[in-house]
């Protein structure tokens, strides 16, 4: 029953909890696996919908300006969402364009195309994953494949399937819209009418079988990266010297050189006019953006490096998160395990957040600058614009004084 054509993919969020990074771009346009996320969603869609409609608000004209008016022959259709007061406001926002059966999708979690063409087979369907703490989702009531509605997070809940945020409709929800109210956050949900759907319709509840890879913290970027690397194919475009070890699976973009003495343990993805090395070590599920230099003898270690950044030699990177035009200085140190063998914690607004990962690094955000022998402990952020000293120890997350009310 594939006849949508249309998708309405909800993008308009802040996204305080992956701060640093998204005080300077909208997270739809933080990379994994060097493409936004965005990206990725727009690439599930290829064939499936003709037209989509991104809600934007929050730094609207850089996702405007970097995807254009189409994509892949999708016609792209911007619609801003002034006030932030929900997905159930969010998906209202596309009421005028849409026509008939429509997808809406949340824009920050990745979701695989083999998952969203089963949801397509239904008038109405939405997609869950089985996770093992239900009670921190909003959780699917299921009988026989069949959603009896969303129960919003509870310490008792009727199972263990979350949503996630994928739904499969048509006109019909927005008239449930208009019935729905504020919640007490404020906000208007979709799931409140989704539940008002399932009263009258069938609402198939398919389960992720492919792979739901979300975005709610800047380590999941991490999780994510690791997942899509995994599975990347050898692709050489640049120059390689003759002296270069390559083992495993490596993608190196056009003008890219990387130098005598480099060790690369793949998967590993590079970008375009990059220069890596000499002797260098560019280990596994580790993905390089455009016009970046890492220098010598610099060892980088499952991490995301975003566009033109410097890191210089000596350094060490490893299961970290860096952002644009970052210049690491010589023989700057991420920590990256806890002696005592404990999963990393980090500061999210204000709260001590357990990241489940053993192995975390740095999380630094567009155009810092780090002094020499820096080092960094597990799990620790900085500031966009902020620097180290040389030689100082990070114990503690450095933000700055004009963006400390955006915690």
């Amino acid at each position: 029953m594939n006849n949508v054509n249309q998708a309405i993919i909800m993008a308009a969020g802040k996204s305080t909890r992956t701060y640093p990074l998204t005080l300077t771009k909208p997270k739809p346009l933080l990379p994994i696996a060097n493409k936004p996320i965005l990206e990725h969603t727009l690439n599930q869609f290829v064939g499936l919908v003709e037209e989509v409609i991104i809600i934007v608000g929050y730094r609207k004209e850089m996702i405007q300006n970097y995807f254009g008016s189409s994509y892949q022959g999708m016609k792209l259709r911007y619609v801003e969402q002034k006030e932030q007061l929900g997905t159930g406001h969010a998906a209202m926002q596309g009421a005028p364009f849409i026509h008939d059966r429509f997808i809406l999708t949340n824009g920050d979690d990745l979701f695989s195309r083999k998952d969203i063409e089963r949801c397509l087979q239904y008038p109405y369907a939405t997609l869950g994953k089985e996770v093992a703490n239900p009670e921190k989702y909003g959780i699917f009531e299921v009988d026989n494949g069949k959603l009896i509605k969303v129960v919003e997070k509870s310490n008792n809940p009727p199972s263990k399937i979350a949503n996630i945020g994928f739904y499969v409709l048509d006109r019909k929800i927005f008239e449930l819209l208009k019935k729905i109210k504020l919640t007490d956050r404020g906000e208007y949900e979709v799931t409140d009418a989704l539940n008002l759907l399932a009263e009258s319709e069938t609402v198939v509840c398919e389960l992720v079988q492919d792979y739901w890879l979300p975005i709610g913290y800047p380590w999941e970027l991490l999780n994510a990266n690791e997942y899509l690397l995994a599975n990347i194919k050898t692709d050489i475009k640049g120059t390689i010297e003759e002296r270069v070890t390559i083992k495993g699976e490596l993608v190196v973009g056009e003008g890219t050189i990387i130098k005598n003495g480099t060790y690369l343990e793949g998967p590993i993805m590079i970008g375009k006019n990059c220069t890596i090395g000499p002797n260098s070590f560019i280990r596994g599920l580790t993905a390089i953006g455009d016009n970046c230099r890492v220098g010598q003898s610099v060892e980088i270690k499952n991490s995301i490096i975003m566009r033109n950044t410097f890191i210089s030699h000596l350094s060490y990177i490893g299961d970290s998160v860096l952002g644009e035009y970052v210049n690491i200085a010589a023989g700057t140190v991420t920590a990256n395990h806890r002696h005592d063998d404990l999963t990393v914690k980090s500061v999210v607004k204000s709260k001590l957040i357990d990241t489940g990962r053993k192995k975390l690094g740095a999380i630094i955000g567009d155009r810092v600058n780090t002094g020499i022998h820096t080092a960094i402990y597990p799990g620790r952020k900085i500031w966009p614009y902020q620097m180290t000293l040389p030689g100082q120890v990070v114990k503690q997350d450095i933000a700055s004084p004009m963006l400390m009310n955006e915690r």
